[in-house]
Parts: C-alpha cells; structure tokens; sequence
C-alpha cells in the first residue's frame, strides 16, 4: 500500500525545475519572506554574498557573509549578486512560483527582474549565512546507508506514484 503525502513521515523534495550550476549561486531558497541565498563573488574565490530579495516590498539586501556592504546595491538598483540570485531561484522554483511567493506581477514578455519595485533594505546576513553553513556540513558527514537524526523528515528515496485509486 503506498501512502498519501498527508500521512507520510518524510517530505516530498521537489526536484528542480531546471538543473542548476552551483558554483555562482550555491544556495538559494524561499523563507521567511524573502528570497535568500549566496552567491559568489566574481573577483575573489573566498568571499561570498548573502543576497535576499522581501517578498512583496521587494527590500533588496546585499552583503559579504561578514556583513560588509555590497558595492554594487545603489538604492533600489539591484547588484550581478541579486540578479543572478533571482536566475537561480528560477532555475530551481520555476518562474511562476518565485514570481508569486515574492508577488510579482508579470506577464511572458517581462522578466522579475523588471517585475520587482525594488528599494534597499538590509537583512541580517548571518542568519541565511548560517543556514548555508549548516546544509554545507552535512558533505563533510561520511557515506552511510544509516539516517542521519537531523534529516529524519527528508525521504531516501524518490516518492512513488500510487496506482489510481490507491491511498
């Protein structure tokens, strides 16, 4: 008997929409209202950006990971951090739910980039920082066939499809 997304004790994980090149942007999510990553710098290998995008007030935020200002972000003018951020963010979500959860308005001519009503507003970096720090960890753990108690809700395996009818 295969059971219903409801009463499974693990998560489905969404594949991304579109694969993913991680070494400009290896993280990237939709959380706490914002869109939120890190991305890397262009000119030097050992600093990064954590980047975020407000859902619906479109505050832009961009930092070095020790919070120092992007030069880049002028006012409401996003930096490369934040457009490659949102490339990325529709490679991995899809255009259309990036562009509702962050309540965009757009049609197929207009880009969120171009969708957004963007003004500064800065975010703690260290937060989504931290969060990436967390999920980097988890590589340096050894291979093994046993759970790891952290990720008890993420499946190991693929869900399966229920034949119709089938609950």
């Amino acid at each position: 008997m295969v059971l219903s997304v409801e009463t499974r004790s693990t998560a489905v994980v969404i594949p991304p929409v579109q694969p993913r090149k991680l070494a400009k942007v290896p993280f990237v999510e939709l959380t706490d209202g914002r869109l939120q990553g890190v991305v890397s710098s262009g000119s030097d290998i050992e600093r990064v950006y954590v980047s975020s995008i407000g859902a619906g007030n479109h505050g832009l935020s961009c930092s070095t990971n020790n919070n120092r200002p992007c030069g880049g972000l002028r006012g409401s003018y996003p930096c490369k951090h934040l457009q490659a951020l949102l490339d990325e963010a529709e490679l991995q979500y899809g255009r259309e739910r990036v562009a509702r959860y962050l309540r965009i308005e757009i049609d197929e001519s207009t880009s969120l980039l171009h969708g957004l009503k963007p003004h500064h507003e800065p975010s703690p970096a260290a937060t989504v920082f931290s969060g990436f720090l967390r999920h980097l960890a988890y590589l340096e753990l050894p291979g093994s066939d046993e759970p790891i108690p952290e990720l008890h809700w993420f499946p190991s395996v693929s869900p399966s499809v229920s034949p119709a009818g089938e609950h």
